[in-house]
């Protein structure tokens, strides 16, 4: 979604009757339905758009039709919250979907293969919630990837290897590319374009957008986001997918690397190296002192290249 600097934000100001009291349980579920957050207990906000409009001006009359009062203005925010603090307020509200898709995935997991109306189930609590998702809250990815985990254990066949998956691949002319990902860069999109630059296209550049979903242009690559020609393909995170597909296995130093990017993106601890936390506490801090995409690759860039050579220098296997 795509947001005007002018009137980013609908808030809805409702005042509901006392009675039936069921009503305030009514409108409070609706709300929650159209991705709706509190500012306060009577302002609820979405992002500015025309579906906003209309999801708020149908809840509008349900509130008139039961006695009670609403009001729908456009507003900016001047003090006080920031529109970074509201859009925070909704990554968490879908962060909390997510993690409960995750969990459900995770515990199917434990108990053998799905069955396809499980998986069916859940991709669609999945497609509900990504319609909720206006700022595309990064733990969208690890609910993908453990559906993604679930679909392939259900269809798993024990001679298919990955080397055998990859050969399928259609080959994509890696050089001297623009390397679209979205703006907000964190733990895998650095990652990736660190890759990227120092070992599959030295002469990258790299653009970053605000929707998840783009169309690339002439020369354009998009990677670690919706649709991507590189980003989550079955259980491995983008980092893995460039590291297979751009026939990087054989680097065992950066084999480790995408084991820990792994970890600290899908969070699901798969390979537990006991370098991940301290990759991800200076990811943190870099992400924490700009928000400036080019910056945050540039300074992580410099912690990367001290991990492939620390990584380079000893055994890799635990």
């Amino acid at each position: 979604m795509i947001m005007t600097d002018a009137t980013p934000w609908l808030a809805l100001l409702h005042q509901l009757p006392a009675k039936p009291p069921y009503l305030r349980v009514k409108i409070w579920r609706r709300l929650q339905s159209i991705g709706a957050v509190p500012l306060k207990n009577a302002v609820h906000v979405l992002p500015h758009s025309q579906e906003s409009a209309a999801a708020f001006g149908s809840l509008m009359a349900e509130i008139v039709d039961n006695g009670g009062e609403a009001t729908l203005i456009e507003a900016r925010l001047l003090a006080g919250q920031s529109d970074a603090d509201v859009r925070a307020l909704f990554d968490a509200a879908r962060r909390e979907d997510y993690e409960e898709i995750a969990r459900a995935a995770r515990r199917l997991l434990e108990t053998g293969p799905a069955s396809g109306t499980d998986i069916a189930r859940l991709q669609k609590r999945l497609e509900d919630v990504d319609r909720l998702d206006f700022f595309g809250a990064p733990e969208r990815r690890r609910a993908e990837a453990a559906l993604a985990e679930l679909d392939r254990q259900r269809h798993r066949h024990p001679d298919v290897s990955r080397a055998e998956s990859a050969a399928h691949a259609e080959p994509i002319d890696l050089a001297d590319r623009t390397w679209v990902t979205r703006s907000g860069v964190h733990v895998d999109r650095i990652a990736c374009a660190w890759l990227i630059r120092r070992f599959i296209d030295p002469q990258a550049r790299f653009k970053f957008v605000d929707s998840r979903h783009y169309q690339p242009g002439e020369g354009e690559l998009r990677f670690d986001m919706a649709d991507a020609e590189f980003t989550h393909e079955g259980d491995r995170c983008s980092f893995e997918t460039l590291l297979l597909r751009a026939d990087l296995l054989d680097d065992p130093a950066l084999v480790a690397i995408g084991e820990i990017i792994h970890d600290l993106d899908i969070g699901d601890d798969r390979f537990g190296r006991p370098e991940t936390s301290g990759l991800g506490a200076i990811l943190s801090g870099v992400c924490a002192s700009t928000d400036d995409d080019l910056q945050r690759i540039a300074m992580a860039s410099d912690a990367l290249n001290q991990f492939h050579a620390f990584f380079s220098n000893r055994r890799t296997d635990r």
